[in-house]
């Protein structure tokens, strides 16, 4: 095994739950937690990375395993060969633990119970304060109850949610992630999720069939970040990326990277509602 940020594959370290990757957004080591080994999401998104995804949820996960495998493997990077024998010079620092992997991690029934032991293992390690542990989420759950629970243990630990935002327009949502909830539901979920923990809006730029977002999918995108500035929606930022790696989806051909000079561009547009931003092509 050896990391790049073109390879996220989850079954790199022969583990159900973890898995590392070298992330161009963290700048380092970040540790994947994978609560979906199912390959099960609510969302299908076209640029999305997960071979045989099916539509689903998380099954409850088995909290001696997660727990085993992420003692032993936080074992081999801070006090093992890991960083030397895997990770590329210049990315050997841990950045942070990220709930992500095949699917949406909030859909796993016991959550909660993952981020508090989760929180756990990473106080007894004396990562808090040093690693972020991250949530990244469509979240379309963040208004139940377990995930409330979740939320609350991420925050009092000083963790961060990366909400998934990749389109502000009903018709764009369904386009790009399948997603026919409404922008009221995800309005009413981004308010739940931002109200509980630090929160970040991700959203991922891409061509499709040879076409950038068009004027009407941009000028929503700044509307919905006006609108949380004037509903008091108090955002970290952000994050605006664009693809790395191919999709494993049928509309993978039609996609394609856009150049760091357009979303750079889009940035400055969007840095004008006031809100930060930080850009990964």
């Amino acid at each position: 095994m050896r990391l790049d940020t073109h390879d996220h594959d989850r079954d790199g370290a022969g583990l159900k739950h973890i898995y590392p990757v070298v992330s161009r957004r963290a700048g380092g080591l970040s540790i994947g937690i994978n609560l979906n080994p199912n390959n099960a999401c609510n969302f299908r998104c076209v640029y999305c990375q997960v071979p045989e995804l099916v539509a689903g949820k998380a099954e409850t996960c088995d909290l001696d395993l997660l727990e085993k495998e992420l003692r032993e493997f936080l074992e081999w990077v801070l006090n093992g060969d890991f960083m030397e024998s895997v990770v590329p010079e210049g990315s050997r620092r841990l950045n942070d633990l990220a709930f992500s992997g095949n699917g949406e991690p909030t859909s796993a029934p016991n959550f909660d119970e993952t981020v508090t032991l989760v929180g756990r293992i990473m106080e007894e390690f004396s990562l808090i304060g040093q690693a972020k542990l991250i949530l990244i989420s469509n979240g379309s759950l963040c208004e139940q109850e377990p995930v409330q629970r979740g939320l609350q243990s991420l925050n009092q630990i000083g963790g961060e949610v990366w909400f998934k935002l990749d389109a502000a327009t009903s018709s764009g949502q369904e386009r790009i992630n399948s997603y026919t909830g409404g922008l009221a539901r995800v309005k009413k979920n981004l308010a739940a999720c931002a109200g509980t923990a630090p929160t970040w809006l991700q959203t991922c730029l891409f061509s499709m069939d040879g076409e950038p977002p068009g004027r009407e999918e941009r000028a929503a995108y700044l509307d919905f970040l006006r609108w949380t500035r004037a509903a008091s929606i108090d955002l970290s930022g952000v994050l605006l990326y664009g693809l790395a790696r191919p999709s494993l989806q049928p509309e993978a051909e039609r996609l394609a990277a856009l150049d760091k000079a357009w979303l750079e561009a889009f940035a400055e547009e969007v840095r004008t509602t006031g809100l930060e931003v930080r850009v990964s092509p």
